[in-house]
């Protein structure tokens, strides 16, 4: 018994060891900070940041344009125009192409990655393309149609619509993970997320997200096998994407508009608009998660994209002025943009 027990010890100071270790890595810890902000200015509002494969230049969609600055200076580098209502951005390296959402005219826009020149715009199966999606595994690209309630799926080579498969309600952020399967978060009071398979181009299943109002932002840990959805009532809601499970919910700010999982440090981002704060939760185990920081970024900073390679993160955000009355075509108005206050806030770790 008493070799058991010193058994049993000397693997508790190994595993001691084994976390200390942990703990010294040369990784960055989770304590972020706002360590510069880059005034861009100009007219119109935002709404999505995508950041191309080289992490050199930043796609920012500003309502009838797409801005492009470098990272490493935020000096703007071009811009790619008559994009009405532009709202998500993808790209396919393998094609030399990028792709921008556009809501106000129901169309695509194919860019040249190279020279940003707009090679030609195609009309999607729904109303008001969001988000977008480039799907690798089988070439394939995906709008979510907010207002149609579906997705328009294209032949990314061609650019001919393969399929337009319906949704139980209007979709928002989507995700790829390696093995085909794609991800849509479902906008509704009692927040749903959909399942599709892109073999068979059609719904696999919808999960309820118990618990997640309005889920907007979605991010994927493709490792574990964890969806991550921000919702509308302050909470992230952790689902298994292979059986819908719900593993967790854990409180973030609020306004969140954007997720993003960092792999390397194990770490994921909440962009809360209406707090002007990032919430940083670490991934303890698939199933265990915790708020490490909540960063102060800038009220309506509710939309972000992650560098891998840097740990950076960042974030679109302006100064805001009075919100106009409600009408019948606008019952939400957002805040007014005071002039040339846009700005791009770059966030890393300390």
């Amino acid at each position: 018994m008493r070799h058991l027990v010193l058994v049993g010890y000397a693997l508790l100071l190994m595993a001691a060891a084994a976390t200390h270790a942990a703990d010294t890595s040369p990784l960055p810890a989770a304590n972020y900070t706002v360590s510069r902000s880059w005034p861009l200015g100009g007219s119109g509002g935002w709404d999505t940041l995508a950041l191309e494969a080289s992490g050199a230049r930043l796609f920012i969609s500003r309502g009838d344009r797409v801005d492009i600055i470098e990272t490493v200076s935020g000096k703007p580098v071009g811009n790619i125009a008559h994009t009405l209502g532009v709202h998500g951005i993808a790209f396919a390296p393998a094609l030399t192409r990028g792709f921008t959402s556009n809501g106000r005219s129901d169309s695509v826009s194919v860019f040249e990655l190279d020279t940003l020149r707009v090679l030609e715009e195609v009309p999607v199966s729904g109303k008001k393309p969001d988000a977008i999606l480039y799907e690798p595994r089988r070439n394939l690209l995906i709008t979510a149609n907010s207002e149609s309630a579906n997705l328009s799926v294209f032949d990314a080579g061609t650019m001919q619509i393969v399929a337009t498969i319906a949704l139980a309600g209007p979709p928002e952020f989507m995700a790829a993970d390696p093995a085909g399967m794609v991800y849509v978060n479902i906008e509704a009071d009692q927040g749903k997320l959909a399942v599709i398979d892109t073999k068979s181009l059609a719904v696999k299943a919808t999960w309820p997200l118990q618990g997640c109002s309005n889920p907007t932002g979605l991010a994927l840990d493709a490792v574990h096998h964890r969806l991550f959805s921000v919702c509308a009532n302050q909470v992230m809601a952790v689902t298994d994407s292979l059986s819908g499970k719900q593993v967790a919910r854990v409180v973030i700010g609020r306004g969140p508009d954007d997720a993003v999982f960092d792999s390397d440090l194990a770490l994921v981002f909440s962009s809360n608009g209406l707090d002007g704060t990032l919430t940083v939760i670490h991934e303890e185990t698939p199933d265990e998660y915790r708020v490490a920081a909540t960063v102060t970024t800038q009220v309506s900073a509710r939309t972000m994209v992650l560098d891998p390679a840097t740990h950076k993160i960042f974030l679109a955000a302006a100064n805001l002025g009075a919100t106009p009355p409600p009408t019948e075509d606008t019952p939400h108005p957002r805040p007014s943009i005071v002039p040339d206050s846009f700005a791009i806030l770059v966030a890393q770790p300390k």
